[in-house]
C-alpha cells in the first residue's frame, strides 16, 4: 500500500491524515497492515466495503488480527477465536479486552484510505 501525507485542521485540532493505500488494495473481509511508530495497524474491509483500523494485536494472546476472519463488523482472532468489534475495539462475547483504533476515512471518488495519525508519526512501508 503506497502511503502519501497531509496535515489538515479538524474541529479537534490539527492532525494527519496519511493515505496508506485504495480501498482496491484490500479483499472484502479481508484486511492489509501498515507499520507505524505505535506498531502494526491492520486496516480491515468489510464486506459492505466499509473500512476500519485497529492495531494487529489481539488483546488475548497477542495474535494477528490482519489474520483473523472479518464477518459483518466485527473480526475473529486466528489463535483463540476471540470477537473483536471494529468500531469500538472491544472484545464481544463473555471475554474482556479492547483493542486501539484509529480514525480512517475514504474518498469515495477515488477509493483512497486515509488514516488519522498523530502529526509527528510517520509511517514506514506497507508490511503486507
Amino acid at each position: 500500500m503506497t502511503m502519501t501525507t497531509t496535515t489538515t485542521m479538524s474541529g479537534s485540532g490539527t492532525g494527519t491524515w496519511t493515505t496508506i493505500g485504495n480501498v482496491a488494495d484490500i479483499p472484502r473481509r479481508g484486511a492489509r497492515c501498515v507499520t507505524s511508530p505505535l506498531g502494526r495497524i491492520a486496516v480491515f474491509r468489510t464486506m459492505e466495503d466499509e473500512i476500519f483500523a485497529t492495531e494487529d494485536r489481539c488483546p488475548h494472546k497477542g495474535g494477528p488480527l490482519s489474520q483473523g476472519i472479518v464477518h459483518g463488523g466485527a473480526v475473529t482472532c486466528p489463535l483463540h477465536s476471540q470477537v473483536i468489534a471494529l468500531d469500538t475495539g472491544l472484545v464481544l462475547g463473555p471475554d474482556e479486552g479492547r483493542v486501539r483504533t484509529f480514525p480512517v476515512r475514504v474518498d469515495r471518488a477515488t477509493g483512497a484510505i486515509e488514516l488519522m495519525v498523530a502529526p509527528q508519526t510517520a509511517f514506514a512501508e506497507a508490511a503486507e
